[in-house]
């Protein structure tokens, strides 16, 4: 009687979440809408790229409150949000403008697991749009700018037996600021769309030892026959040692070491197996930490053998290559948006959905416009085979465009504030992807927005990253920079442009409507 007990409570909890949401207004809904578990929502583990075993995903009914800019933590709320959709979108059940004179709240509880009580315990966003301040039991555990990339507190000192309260305060100016925001627009109209504010990509906590691995940069060179890796851990010393495995299914096929903080350099068997559209295989790997004999951490992850670069063939044109060969990269500009979650996909069969069908119409690339996605969303791409393009979100103001002729006037000066938040947040773009080996080329700026000091960031962008391709200003200012020359026509396809140094593009045309006459 105990145990019927029991479950009939659990029912009774889940029926009455699940009563507390529904999709809000009238919009459009994808299929993949009807299928969202509120007790579970994208259960699927968000960083791929680094796995570990244990984790607790925080997705689900959040208390939420809007209140004016200023204001103390609310002490009422105003109903329920769902986690991870921005409070502007149908999926969140609240569907409500938020606007920079606003903040939004939020607040929810966890408890740790018990078996988690010797480790650190991390607590990570996958993104949040765009300044994010974050309580745990009334303690102020740290605070974020930017609005697409991965952040994480560890928030051990706050944490106490049994319940914990978590509370999250996010301002978001969208396009009353310098801040880096794509296609959100505080008055959607055509091309530009709805805001994004708050948190929009998984919440979670994680369990770690106390020296652990923060971070893994994985560079595969396919001349050396080498996969280089960096393992970041939190309190190195110079007796840690990182050893690295390379697996193909359960089989290791290399192995690597290295002492001192050192990268390890991972010699691959002859005659590896390389990444392509075609075959886009990836190698697993296991990357831990010792001390002595003593193993400190432990996670697993994959790579793939491929390299990006240009070539000038037989007729003095300067192409794109994968893997030593020219591959004439085609695809679609994707620009990431939802009708029912905004910038979050339903459900993670929805977001590897776009690429598969992405694939099964014949392209091998997706430029992703303007927006930066999950980690998952990445993964897919390694997976079935999409060479990635990847823009760095526009922000601030357009300076003057001259983009059928090489630019000739004076570039936009961002004020201090700006050109700082600019380079801090495309930074954590590129360090956040950097391990994923479907991205192929870096985008810094589009269509001359924001576009400045054009020449200093193309370089640093190429220099901090060697092994993508760099496109400096895709359809934007032209100058002779980077890999590539980037051109922008509508709606038919025209190159009015010809850099014969670098490979020349099109990075955009289109916008063709089919006249339906029925």
């Amino acid at each position: 009687m105990k145990s019927k007990l029991v479950v009939f409570i659990l029912l009774t909890a889940t029926l009455s979440l699940s009563a507390q949401w529904k999709p809000a207004g009238d919009r459009l809904k994808t299929r993949w809408a009807s299928q969202i578990d509120v007790n579970n929502v994208l259960p699927e583990y968000p960083r791929p790229i680094m796995e570990r075993s244990q984790w607790q995903n925080l997705n689900g009914l959040w208390n939420y409150a809007i209140l004016p800019v200023g204001k103390q933590n609310p002490t009422s709320f105003d109903g329920k949000i769902l986690v991870p959709f921005a409070i502007e979108s149908s999926l969140s059940g609240v569907q409500k403008r938020l606007g920079s004179e606003n903040e939004l709240w939020y607040q929810r509880e966890f408890t740790v697991p018990s078996n988690w009580k010797n480790n650190r315990v991390l607590l990570h966003f996958g993104a949040v749009d765009w300044k994010a301040d974050v309580w745990v039991n009334d303690i102020k555990v740290g605070q974020h700018t930017g609005g697409y990339a991965p952040f994480s507190f560890d928030v051990t000192p706050a944490l106490k037996s049994g319940t914990n309260k978590l509370v999250v305060k996010v301002w978001d100016g969208t396009d009353q600021g310098y801040q880096p925001r794509g296609k959100q627009v505080n008055n959607p109209h055509g091309i530009w769309y709805t805001p994004v504010s708050g948190i929009w990509q998984t919440v979670w906590l994680e369990p770690v030892p106390e020296k652990y691995i923060e971070n893994v940069k994985i560079t595969p060179d396919i001349d050396k026959n080498t996969i280089g890796v960096e393992a970041f851990i939190n309190q190195a010393t110079a007796s840690d040692r990182i050893e690295v495995k390379v697996m193909e299914g359960s089989r290791v096929v290399a192995t690597g070491q290295s002492i001192n903080n050192q990268p390890v350099e991972v010699s691959m068997p002859a005659n590896p197996r390389l990444w392509s559209p075609n075959d886009p295989f990836l190698y697993d790997l296991e990357v831990t930490v010792f001390n002595g004999s003593k193993q400190l951490d432990k996670v697993k992850s994959y790579t793939a053998m491929r390299k990006y670069s240009t070539k000038r063939d037989d007729k003095g044109i300067v192409r794109l290559q994968l893997n030593n060969k020219d591959l004439f990269q085609f695809g679609p500009l994707d620009q990431g948006w939802w009708p029912d979650g905004l910038y979050t996909a339903p459900t993670d069969e929805a977001l590897r959905y776009d690429v598969v069908k992405t694939k099964d119409f014949g392209f091998n690339m997706i430029r992703k416009h303007v927006k930066v996605e999950p980690a998952r969303w990445y993964m897919h791409c390694d997976q079935l085979g999409i060479i990635v393009w990847q823009d760095m979100p526009n922000g601030d103001r357009s300076p003057e465009w001259q983009m059928r002729e090489y630019f000739t006037g004076a570039e936009r000066l961002r004020s201090p504030e700006s050109e700082a938040n600019y380079r801090k947040e495309w930074k954590e773009i590129m360090d956040y992807l950097y391990s994923y080996p479907s991205i192929g080329v870096w985008v810094p700026f589009n269509e001359a927005w924001g576009q400045f000091k054009t020449q200093e960031i193309v370089e640093w962008t190429k220099q901090y990253d060697p092994s993508r391709l760099v496109n400096p200003a895709s359809g934007g200012n032209h100058y002779h920079l980077g890999d590539m020359l980037d051109l922008h026509n509508y709606p038919h396809p025209e190159m009015y442009l010809y850099d014969g140094q670098r490979a020349t593009v099109l990075g955009e045309y289109g916008g063709i409507g089919w006249a339906n006459k029925e």
